[in-house]
């Protein structure tokens, strides 16, 4: 047994990596750890220390050691060839160096003190299972929209469900694929393959959670993992996103504005291939986040570089967090992997708060021309073009149509039976996109509404802008 002992001071390094020798013939490798939690004045933040581990090929940034990671979610782990706690990954416990790696999230102004016990179990290795992942593909789903959430945490980071009880969830919110996306760990990517099934896609990825903002890996290679200890002043931002699309995948900055510390995003979002505009339960941050984006569509459309599409996710880690609220719904040629992140790339797609509400935003030329959410209708600057939008699903919710020029329309509330329809007409000249909001009603006149589900934009104008 190792005991491992220090105190962290106000001001530390993020990450705090303490070695530990692991001989031949170790069967069983057992961390428990705690540290004190003194009282602090009201508005102090108390002491909280994060923990996780690295094998004896190293703990250096974006090397090969990671062997799983825990947060502040659980007081002890274990790992052994053929099976590990949650969050960490069974296999050889090779003989070497290897490191508890400590991260002091909020330290309290006497400072923490804490104590890590390494418990080594000697005896015979048992066989390493091979991984066994959910398959890419739904079988016999041709083109059309699907809903999915790609923000969902399970019991292998600070989550209570477990990959089977998100699936269930999932199935009841009327999904059709799920992102698993648990804090700074790829070890449920091996425990999905009993969720999925013929009527649900499961993508694997991971939430990597820095001192500076959340970044989703959404619909990654099997087994991926991407490091997270940096901040935005070390200039590794690029290096993630880059990672995360090699393995396929996309980078997405998770609630870009939320308050709670290190939440919000600073690393910007040059790299990015989507945002999460919603977040959970509609919230003053999300209002914030929409109209962030809706300022970089501007300047997109006006040239100033790329447009980032909008997502959706529940960000749910136990009852009563609601799987699939909000939801994104994409328009995919099929039900898989290659297509549906397709679709996320593209921005085909619009978020709704459940399975209830839909949307359908077209604009047509007087030619017959259409577009939808994400795509361009190539039109002259003066030639006339229809905005349409059917809504289902929403009573007595009221219809917005936004351009680059502001709000242009609010309609009356929808009837109680939450269908209706608005037209718009317009040009290219006087709107270089257009993109919709439905939102709830609200008793303070002209203030706007929770959203029950928004659109990306549609472009108008030459081939060649945003």
């Amino acid at each position: 047994m190792t005991t491992l002992r220090g105190t962290l001071r106000p001001g530390c390094p993020d990450y705090v990596h303490r070695p530990f020798e692991v001989p031949p013939g170790t069967a069983e490798l057992r961390v428990s750890y705690t540290y004190d939690k003194p009282p602090v004045p009201a508005g102090t933040p108390g002491n909280a220390l994060d923990i996780g581990l690295f094998d004896e090929r190293g703990a250096e940034v974006g090397g090969p050691g990671f062997r799983g990671w825990s947060g502040g979610a659980r007081e002890e782990f274990f790992v052994r060839a053929d099976d590990a706690t949650p969050g960490y990954l069974p296999g050889p416990l090779n003989p070497g160096t290897w490191y508890v790696v400590l991260g002091p999230y909020t330290v309290a102004p006497r400072g923490l003190s804490y104590e890590v016990t390494v418990t080594l179990v000697p005896g015979a290795a048992g066989e390493a299972p091979a991984p066994v992942y959910p398959p890419d593909r739904v079988p016999g789903r041709g083109r059309g929209w699907y809903r999915g959430d790609c923000h969902l945490h399970s019991r292998h980071s600070d989550g209570r469900r477990t990959p089977a009880g998100i699936a269930a969830a999932a199935r009841a919110a009327g999904l059709d694929f799920v992102n698993s996306s648990d804090h700074n760990t790829s070890a449920s990517h091996a425990h999905w393959a009993d969720a999925a099934g013929g009527d649900l896609l499961v993508l694997l990825g991971e939430e990597v959670t820095t001192r500076n903002g959340h970044v989703l890996a959404v619909g990654a290679d099997p087994g991926t993992f991407v490091d997270w200890r940096y901040r935005a002043r070390d200039g590794r931002w690029a290096h993630a996103a880059r990672q995360i699309r090699r393995a396929g995948g996309l980078a997405v900055p998770a609630h870009p504005y939320a308050d709670c510390l290190g939440c919000s995003w600073k690393f910007g979002f040059a790299g990015a291939d989507a945002v999460e505009v919603w977040n959970g339960v509609w919230t003053p941050d999300d209002e914030v986040a929409l109209a962030a984006w809706d300022g970089m569509l501007v300047a997109s459309a006006h040239g100033e570089g790329a447009w980032l599409p909008a997502m959706g996710g529940s960000d749910a880690h136990r009852a009563p967090d609601a799987v699939g609220h909000p939801q994104t719904v994409v328009l995919a040629e099929e039900l898989s992997r290659r297509a549906v992140l397709a679709g996320l790339r593209a921005g085909r797609s619009y978020v709704a708060e459940s399975k209830t509400v839909a949307l359908d935003l077209t604009v047509t030329a007087g030619s017959g021309e259409r577009a939808g959410p994400g795509e361009r209708l190539a039109v002259d600057a003066g030639t006339p073009v229809t905005v349409r939008l059917d809504v289902s699903g929403a009573p007595r919710c009221s219809v917005r149509l936004v351009t680059d020029q502001g709000v242009v329309l609010r309609g009356d509330p929808l009837p109680v039976s939450g269908a209706g329809t608005v037209r718009w007409p317009t040009t290219a000249a006087r709107a270089a996109y257009v993109r919709a909001e439905v939102r709830h009603e609200t008793a303070l006149g002209p203030v706007p509404g929770a959203m029950a589900a928004f659109t990306n934009p549609v472009f108008l104008g030459p081939a060649g802008g945003a």
